[in-house]
C-alpha cells in the first residue's frame, strides 16, 4: 500500500534522467514531518558547473542549510538539480545565490542559508555566500566548518 502523502513524487523510486539545464529541474516537496524546529543539512562536494565565458569546468563544496516550515525538499529531486549545473555555465556567485533562491521559492523555509566553497581558478578560490537572514532562536545551528582553501599546504 502507497502512502498517500508521497503520491506526488514523480522521481523518487523512478529512472530519472539529469536535467538538461536548472531551469528544467523539477525541485519535490513533502510535507514537514516534524512539528518541533530543527535544522536540515545536505554537504555537495563534488558540485560541478561551467564558466560561462570559457566553458571551462568549475568545480565547489556546497553546504546548504535550512528551517523548514511546512515543507522539506526531497532529496533525489535535490541531487537532481544540483547536478544539473554540470553543463550549465554561470558565475560562481549567480550558481550559489541561485540555488538559495530557488530552495526558498520552492521551500518557504523559515530560514535557509548556502555555502559555495569554489576552488581556485587562476590561483583564486571564492566563497559565496546567501542567507534568508538571521537563524531563528532556539534551533542549533552549527557552523558549516568548510576551511579556506589552502592549497597543498
Amino acid at each position: 500500500m502507497t502512502d498517500q502523502r508521497y503520491e506526488t513524487l514523480g522521481q523518487l523510486g523512478e529512472k530519472t534522467p539529469l536535467p538538461a539545464h536548472p531551469g528544467e529541474a523539477v525541485l519535490e516537496r513533502v510535507a514537514n514531518p516534524c512539528d518541533a524546529p530543527y535544522m536540515t543539512r545536505f554537504v555537495c562536494p563534488e558540485f560541478t558547473s561551467l564558466c560561462p565565458v570559457t566553458g571551462a569546468p568549475d568545480f565547489a563544496h556546497l553546504v546548504i542549510d535550512y528551517v523548514p516550515r511546512d515543507w522539506i525538499v526531497e532529496s533525489k529531486s535535490l541531487k537532481l538539480y544540483l547536478g544539473s549545473f554540470r553543463n550549465h555555465g554561470a558565475f560562481h556567485e549567480a550558481c550559489t545565490t541561485g540555488i538559495g533562491q530557488r530552495l526558498v521559492k520552492e521551500l518557504e523555509p523559515v530560514w535557509l542559508r548556502i555555502g559555495g566553497y569554489w576552488y581556485p581558478r587562476g590561483g583564486i578560490p571564492i566563497d559565496v555566500f546567501f542567507s534568508t537572514g538571521d537563524p531563528p532562536r532556539g534551533v542549533w545551528i552549527p557552523d558549516q566548518d568548510v576551511p579556506g582553501y589552502r592549497g597543498r599546504g
